[in-house]
């Protein structure tokens, strides 16, 4: 599952499902810059959206209501969780028009990311940070001090306010931008959160400057992204390291430009040197294309209207078992993460809508997709 969970729909000829596609693209690949990985239900979600079939906040009342049925919450569980409500709220974010360029738009996006995950979503940090990176080796880029946040963010947002692009080539302007936003991030005015918040409020920013990019850079290169962000604030005279921002400067080159440089987290390394036994993130996105089943057309030609969370349900188990495979209650519960009551009454709503059919031969309860 290496490719781009939404490339096919960045190739659409719809604007609207480019533009969703690209949304939930870039908002599910942004998780990768704190290790996290979506659910599957999520991926399935995002496809009814884009497809027109539920609105975003549709989207979102699902996934909110999908981890209020959950009946056990385990520490992995809950970094999932974290990973679909944020990838929802990204994708609503960047699906939305409405923009202002204050600290208090930065903030607040930080608090509708987080809200109900993080007790100071939307809060700056009262305490200072360090934080081991990989491509410092383990060392630390310098943040900013508590006690100077408010201020140090006031003055940034000042600064580029009052600056001029006129008459500035496309190279200087990137690397303009680029030397902004890596001392946005740089503040790290949030504890947690801080590169997600950072990113979203980034792009609705470029929008106001006539950027309208709406490419796979982010999903496919969230990693490599923050670890830019990273070398543009550090420096070790002694190891003769050097903050910089050219490596944020190709990565906008693509994004904005939709040049083709290669971007490779083994080069950002301050060692030069690549460690195989590191995980790269970026072999780590989910592949959607591969996901896409063609059951609604059997849907259709059974005139069946289910709810969009009945048809997402649909959508997984005609993927996991196809024609050919017997399944029971027990894997349904199993695959949908259902309680037994709820995997039996979905299993009888589609005996009864024709969809799938029980089997006998193989013990009591077994069932497979009608043809």
């Amino acid at each position: 599952m290496n490719k781009d969970p939404f490339k096919e729909y960045l190739r659409e000829s719809e604007p609207d499902k480019v533009n969703k596609g690209y949304a939930w693209s870039t908002a599910i690949g942004l998780q990768a810059v704190d290790g996290l990985k979506p659910s599957q239900y999520l991926i399935d979600t995002a496809i009814q959206n884009i497809e027109g079939k539920i609105t975003i906040k549709e989207a979102q009342n699902l996934i909110d209501n999908y981890y209020e049925e959950r009946p056990v919450h385990l520490s992995d569980d809950e970094r999932t969780e974290e990973a679909d409500k944020v990838s929802s709220r990204i994708a609503q974010i960047l699906s939305e028009t409405a923009f202002s360029f204050s600290p208090n738009e930065y903030i607040s996006i930080h608090r509708k990311l987080f809200q109900g995950i993080y007790k100071h979503a939307g809060k700056i940090r009262d305490y200072n940070i360090t934080k081991k990176e990989w491509a410092l080796d383990g060392a630390t880029v310098l943040y900013g001090s508590a006690s100077e946040l408010k201020a140090t963010l006031e003055y940034d947002f000042s600064q580029e306010k009052d600056f001029s692009y006129k008459g500035l080539s496309m190279e200087e302007i990137i690397h303009h931008l680029a030397v902004f936003v890596s001392r946005l991030w740089q503040i790290h005015i949030f504890g947690e959160g801080n590169t997600r918040t950072t990113a979203v409020f980034f792009i609705k920013y470029l929008r106001t400057l006539g950027f309208s990019a709406t490419n796979d850079i982010f999903a496919e290169n969230a990693w490599y992204f923050r670890n830019a962000l990273v070398r543009a604030n550090y420096t070790n005279l002694q190891k003769g390291i050097h903050e910089t921002t050219e490596y944020l400067e190709v990565f906008l080159r693509n994004f904005l430009l939709n040049e083709k440089n290669e971007l490779h987290n083994r080069n950002l390394h301050i060692s030069g040197l690549w460690n195989d036994e590191k995980v790269d993130i970026e072999e780590t996105k989910v592949d959607i294309e591969t996901e896409k089943v063609d059951i609604g057309n059997v849907l259709a030609e059974k005139g069946q209207d289910f709810s969009a969370k009945t048809t997402v349900h649909i959508h997984r188990l005609s993927e996991k078992f196809g024609y050919d495979k017997i399944f029971g209650r027990s894997a349904v519960m199993e695959l949908l993460e259902l309680k037994a009551s709820g995997a039996s009454k979905l299993i009888s709503n589609l005996v009864e809508a024709d969809v799938i059919e029980a089997v006998s031969g193989y013990g009591k309860g077994k069932y497979r997709f009608k043809k």
